[in-house]
Formats: C-alpha cells, structure tokens, sequence
C-alpha cells in the first residue's frame, strides 16, 4: 500500500522537537491512506516560507520490504523522472548552501505565519567593532515560540504594572560601621592631600624577612596572581618610609571605579585606559571585593569561603602606592609632580549591581529589600569617588551574558525558554514584593542576571552626586573610540597623550571579543528579541529620563 508522505519537522523545545504530523496535522501514520493527498505521493520542500513542489514528478513508495532491484523494474520514463528530481534538489540545497544563508530548508509545516518583526543584533561580547548596524535577519525557526508570545506579553503586561521607582532609605553611618568595624578600623577617615588618589601612610610592624602578602587570599586562591606579588615582594621593603625607628608603608585605594555592566565592553575600556601613564590599576583586572570576596564569595554556587580583609584588597594597589610614594619621596618638584598626577581605577563589572551577598550577611531588611548596598561602603569611605559606567541595549547584554557564561546546550531555543522562565519569576516574585526586592533577589539575578540599569543607577543616585558619574554607551564606543577615551578622559582630568599614545590607545584591536564557536550559533530569535525589548522597555524608559538622553531608551538599534 502506497502512504502519504506530505508530512513537515516541527522544531519544538525539549523531548518534543522533530516530530512528524500528517498531511492535517495529525501524527504520521503507517497505514491509513491520508485523504488530503488523494492518492498522491509528495515532498513539498519549505523555503524562505514558501512551499516548493519539486518533486511533484517523484513517486515514492513507503514500504520498507522494496529493494534497489525494484528501482530497476522502474520504467525508463520514471528513472529519469527520479533522477531529475534529485538533481533539481540538489541543485537547490547547494545553492543555498554555497551562498550562506541561513533560511532553515523545512518540510511543510502545519502552522501558517507572517514575517516577524526584528532589529539587527548588536556587537558580539564586548567588541566595539561588532557595534556597527548589520542586516542579517534571522529566520523563525520555532513556530511555537511565536504562537506563545501573546501569553508571555500577559505577563510582561503583569509585570509592567506594578514597577514603581521608589526612593530606597538610607543607612545610617553608626549602621555601616556595626557591619564593616575592621574596615572602619583600617581605612582613614582623612587621606593625603597632595595626592590625586585616597592615600595614607600606615605603620608596617613586620621586618624586612616577613612576608607582607603570606596570607593575602587572593595570592592563596589563584596561582595566575603570583608573579605579579612575588615581584611586588623582591621591591616591597625599598618602598617603605622610615622614621624615628618606625616603619611606613603607603596605602591607597581607587580614586575612580569602572562599576559595570559586564559584557558592555568594561574590558576593552579597562585596556585602552591602562595604556595612559598617569593610571594605574589593581594588580587584578577585576578584584569583585566590595561585591564578593568581602563575604568570602568566589563563586556564589561554591558557597562561602572565608572573608577576604580589606588589607589583602589594598595589597591589590601597593605596584601603584610605591610609585605614588616615589613621587612623595622625590626631591625636585617635577619628579613628584609627576608621580603624584597618579590616578588608580579599579574594574569590577559586578560593583554596580550585584549585591547578592546581602542575604548570607544582613538581617533587618525591610519588606525583602537590602538595608546596605556595595554603594554605601564606597560613599563612606570616598564621598568624592568618581564612577565609570559602560551599558549597551539590555537586550542584546543578555543574549551576550548567557553566549559567555552558559557552558553546555547552547542555543537559540535554550536561550528563549531561560528567557520565558525568568520572565515567569519575576512576575511571581512582583506579586508579593517591591521592584526593588526582586531587582536583588538571588534566583531572579541567577536567571536573568543585570540589564534593568534604572533600578540599579536610581540607587547609586541616592548616595552619589551624578556629576560624579561619567555614563556611556557600548554603541558609542564602537562608533567613535576616540571620542569616548577623550570623555574618559576629561571626567578623570587626565593629562594629554602624544600622537603615537593616543594612536595605540585608539586603533589596537578591540578586547574581549564574541568567541567563534559562540558566533557559529547566530543571533537569538527574533520573537525572543521582541519578548525582551517589551520588557526592558519601561526601565529604558525611566533610563533616558534620567540621564536627559533618549540615546538610552534603546529604540533604535
């Protein structure tokens, strides 16, 4: 008996993906006749949405008894009509191939659908070369995806409703201090005034055969870190102040910090800026101390470890705090000028917005919101810090986000299916509790990490001036390198860069850039782009409110 084989590959999340339906839909069965071929045996071939019967000329039988002696038996007429079949098949699959595009070559399918609208994606990681509009359209490959957006819209819809930027209350300093009394203990409420950054002399008890950086966590916990401290060791007792038996060392923290967001091109801002000669940064490119290591977190999964102290973060400083102390040292005014001019940044992506800690360490939180935020800290030790922050559209940040941190399945479909599952907890957790609340709640940063940057700048706003921030755009960056290191470098009042410095700064290769095995896996779907350009919308919005810039708003991207 002869079977209709007009039958479509549906691609459908998890255990239901590559599943067969009939001519109406149905499952494909092996020995009903399907009324709606009539008799007919076809392949209809999909491309670029449209049905193609190539093979209309093809008789195909389904038994699985028949051997290639009977495709002899065929008639002559019939052979040829076999074999020019394929090679018109081939010769289209081929084509297709060749060229490089990426419309998916699918069975009919059982749903009908129109265009869906999309933007084309920005940037890979962090590359601002990437940062360039391009046209390559991905195609809707998931028809389910797009059937279950009007559902998902409810509950972005849900979601929408209850956001309320409110004014979070500030701690009380005597607070702070009942929290942090080491720190409080180590860090002066005074710094040096003839010194661009916040340094201080502190008495070194120790002798010139003891180790300053023996039991410094971050030498302990990563071997990458240990050249750099066994040179700062061989150094250290030449670079300390010597008095009425007494021994100095120079102690120094950031003056600057570059606070977020991660994956908006921190990295490759972080290396053009390490290229001025009057900056200086942490010995670690990324020390996470006010956010993690503080509390003992390396990785928030691993549990805690114990509490890095605030003098293993400042050793992070000491290649910086000897040359400053040179400068201090010096006998001719140009020498200490020179050393002096020394600014010193720090370049955690994780300061401005991961507060995760909070939970493990706080108690009388209000209605499940933090009583201390990373930014109180800072503000009470350095009202007059400067603030550095990179961001890029939210939505693109995200698929960028889970493309470098993901480690196994990952895909276009596993990216939407996190998507419509973080989008679910929030609106869970926004039922019982404030924005703010959910903003830092542990589960909901684990399943959709960052990106509602109003929320996260409002509550910087709170305890930090805003001429004290200096906001970009990843988008800018790509386009103008240039421009935006001149901002940076106005903000920090910088000295000038020659031809040759300013060249090397603005023309080397842009760092952190997408991975190829994570380019190969394309752009996220169209409908999932949608999905998290409807829910960022609100919070873009109130962004560009802010910051008086529409640039911020994202809509044109």
């Amino acid at each position: 008996m002869r079977h209709c084989i007009n039958c479509c590959i549906q691609l459908l999340p998890n255990n239901e993906r590559k599943q067969q339906v009939g001519c109406g839909g149905g499952p494909l069965h092996s020995h009903p006749e399907c009324p709606a071929c009539k008799g007919e045996n076809k392949i209809v071939l999909r491309v670029d949405g449209k049905q193609m019967n190539l093979l209309a000329v093809l008789e195909v039988r389904a038994e699985g008894n028949e051997s290639w002696g009977r495709f002899l038996r065929f008639k002559k007429g019939k052979r040829c009509s076999l074999v020019f079949g394929l090679m018109i098949m081939t010769l289209v699959m081929a084509s297709y191939i060749l060229s490089g595009a990426h419309q998916e070559l699918l069975i009919s399918s059982p749903f009908h659908y129109g265009a869906f609208p999309s933007n084309p994606s920005l940037m890979d990681g962090e590359n601002p070369s990437d940062g360039k509009e391009h046209h390559h359209q991905p195609s809707v490959n998931n028809i389910s995806y797009v059937k279950d957006y009007p559902s998902i819209k409810l509950i972005i819809n849900s979601i929408t409703a209850r956001i309320e930027f409110t004014t979070r209350q500030l701690p009380d300093i005597e607070d702070l201090k009942k929290q942090e009394l080491h720190m409080f203990s180590v860090i002066p409420n005074k710094f040096l005034p003839n010194s661009k950054s916040p340094c201080w002399y502190e008495e070194f008890t120790g002798r010139n055969t003891t180790d300053p950086y023996l039991t410094n966590s971050y030498v302990l916990y990563s071997k990458r870190f240990r050249s750099t401290f066994d040179a700062l060791r061989k150094a250290f007792w030449g670079h300390l102040s010597h008095a009425s038996g007494k021994h100095f060392r120079l102690r120094c923290l950031p003056r600057f910090y570059i606070i977020g967001q991660p994956k908006c091109g921190t990295t490759d801002l972080y290396d053009r800026l390490r290229l001025h000669p009057e900056v200086k940064f942490s010995a670690i490119k990324e020390p996470h101390w006010w956010t993690r290591k503080r509390f003992g977190i390396v990785r928030l999964r691993d549990g805690l470890r114990d509490r890095y102290p605030v003098e293993d973060y400042l050793d992070l400083f000491d290649l910086a705090a000897h040359q400053i102390h040179q400068g201090l040292q010096a006998s001719s005014a140009k020498e200490q000028s020179r050393m002096t001019r020394i600014i010193i940044g720090e370049a955690s992506a994780s300061t401005m917005w991961d507060n995760n800690a909070w939970t493990f360490f706080y108690d009388n939180s209000t209605d499940g919101e933090p009583p201390f935020l990373t930014q109180d800290f800072i503000h009470a030790f350095q009202p007059d810090a400067k603030l550095i922050v990179m961001l890029r559209d939210p939505v693109e940040r995200l698929y960028s986000d889970y493309l470098y941190f993901a480690s196994s399945n990952k895909s276009a479909d596993d990216f939407h299916e996190k998507v419509t599952e973080a989008l679910q907890l929030f609106e869970n957790c926004m039922l019982d509790y404030s924005l703010r609340a959910c903003v830092y709640n542990n589960t909901l940063n684990n399943a959709m990490p960052v990106g509602l940057y109003a929320v996260y700048l409002l509550d910087w706003l709170t305890v930090f001036n805003k001429d004290q921030f200096l906001i970009l755009r990843l988008e800018d960056h790509a386009s103008n390198v240039k421009y935006t290191m001149h901002r940076v470098f106005q903000f920090l009042n910088l000295g000038p860069l020659g031809e040759k410095q300013e060249t090397l700064m603005t023309k080397s290769p842009a760092s952190n850039a997408r991975r190829p095995e994570d380019r190969n896996l394309g752009p996220m779907w169209p409908v999932t782009q949608r999905i998290l350009q409807d829910f960022y919308g609100p919070f873009n919005t109130r962004l560009a409110q802010v910051l008086a810039d529409e640039a911020f708003a994202w809509r044109k991207t």
